[in-house]
């Protein structure tokens, strides 16, 4: 007997027509013909079952504080982080924590299970961050979200950043962030990744550095965040975020860094949309586009892991937790349009991430906790080519979201009554 039983699905290996069986908030089974009866039966038909989508770099404290205090009229990076500095005063406690769930809830519908999210820590009142601790409390059950220990306005660059980044990781902020680029000078960066690096050597923790989000070739500061990692022997449990300086550095540095982040195990991760939306802004043209580049990252081994980063606030003001989107921006932008190339960046947003993040139990294998995610499309390509629809998402064996399928009813005559979008795929095109 289960509790939940999927049968007929596809799954993002290209296997078809499988069952899957859940008991006790774990996979039981995973094989073809599943016998037996269960509480809960659902028939994919033939649609992919993926495991949840991941985001591993995103900005909870700020998230849908949109037009508060002001639009950010430049779109550019500076003047998001001035009106984040003109907002943090007018945080209160419990509107962070009720912007916070309400991203939660989308996050669920959208099939988003796993969220790293970066914390301000250059308000002495740490505010954000108790009140995000609350909130990892409050949806553990349902969201695994992980806090960064971020210093906004630069570990030296802010007075008091150090102490309260300190404070943050004793109050059980989970892993070490930094920003070397908006330091003062080049030297000043370079010297808080060695500082920051140390402090989560010490402590047995994680780190996650915004790096080199700038059109600037020169911002180099993944180089020196390579070595700290060797030398600490932080080896997998370091992540570079953004590295959009890359876009503009030449080849013939760029053919020595990328060896160095691969020796280093740093995972990569870019954020497409914003990365397409806040750089090269003082071009003219030819105009940069700012994304790093990620097939030549793959290519070297990196283990590329895409995040979202914002939704509604400061820094960009669209966004709707759906992972499959910033897949989507990644095809156009990095113009990885193989069937090859496009499946890799669906693992992008599930496995790979789930790797960056450090989430060993995660994928639809028997042993597994029961997370996975029904969609309406049946394939990892034409699942974001449609931003599919999030049938059914199961945690721990329990549905936690149902939507109905996207279906258009049309008038037309001599035309089928109803149209499902997904019928049009090529059948081959997920080979």
């Amino acid at each position: 007997m289960f509790d939940l039983l999927i049968k007929n699905a596809n799954l993002p290996d290209g296997a078809c027509g499988v069952d899957i069986a859940i008991a006790n908030g774990v996979f039981t089974a995973v094989e073809p013909a599943i016998d037996g009866d269960a509480s809960v039966t659902i028939d994919a038909a033939n649609r992919l079952v993926s495991p949840p989508f991941i985001d591993p770099h995103f900005h909870m404290d700020a998230t849908l504080s949109l037009g508060t205090p002001r639009l950010n009229r430049s779109g550019t990076l500076l003047e998001g982080i001035a009106l984040w500095g003109e907002l943090k005063p007018r945080l209160t406690h419990e509107a962070v924590i009720e912007r916070a769930l309400r991203y939660c809830d989308l996050a669920v519908s959208q099939g988003l299970l796993s969220i790293r999210s970066h914390v301000d820590v250059c308000d002495d009142r740490l505010l954000a961050v108790e009140a995000l601790l609350d909130v990892r409390e409050k949806v553990k059950s349902y969201i695994d979200l992980q806090l960064v220990a971020f210093p906004q306005d630069g570990l030296y660059r802010s007075a008091n950043a150090e102490a309260n980044l300190l404070r943050a990781l004793d109050l059980g902020v989970d892993i070490v962030g930094g920003i070397p680029h908006f330091e003062r000078t080049m030297q000043a960066g370079a010297a808080s990744v060695t500082r920051l690096c140390e402090i989560a050597a010490e402590r047995g923790l994680r780190v996650d550095m915004h790096c080199d989000e700038s059109d600037d070739p020169m911002s180099r500061h993944i180089e020196t965040l390579a070595v700290e990692t060797v030398r600490l022997g932080l080896h997998g449990r370091v992540a570079g975020s953004h590295l959009t300086s890359m876009h503009s550095m030449d080849n013939y540095y760029v053919s020595k860094l990328l060896p160095l982040i691969a020796e280093a195990q740093i995972h990569a991760i870019p954020n497409p949309l914003i990365n397409m939306t806040l750089q090269g802004r003082h071009d003219t043209y030819p105009k940069r586009r700012g994304l790093t580049r990620i097939p030549e990252m793959l290519d070297a081994g990196i283990n590329v892991a895409l995040g979202q980063d914002c939704c509604m606030d400061p820094w960009y003001s669209l966004g709707n937790a759906d992972m499959l989107s910033v897949a989507h921006m990644a095809i156009h932008a990095a113009q990885m349009t193989s069937p090859a190339q496009m499946a890799r960046l669906f693992d992008a947003v599930t496995v790979h991430s789930a790797k960056a993040m450090g989430l060993d139990d995660y994928g639809i294998r028997k042993g597994n906790p029961a997370h996975c995610v029904v969609l309406q499309a049946r394939d990892p390509i034409e699942a974001i080519r449609l931003s599919a629809t999030r049938l059914t998402v199961i945690r721990h064996g329990r549905i936690i979201s149902e939507t109905g399928p996207r279906l258009a009813r049309l008038t037309l005559e001599g035309r089928p009554e109803t149209v499902d979008s997904a019928q049009y795929a090529p059948v081959e095109q997920a080979k």
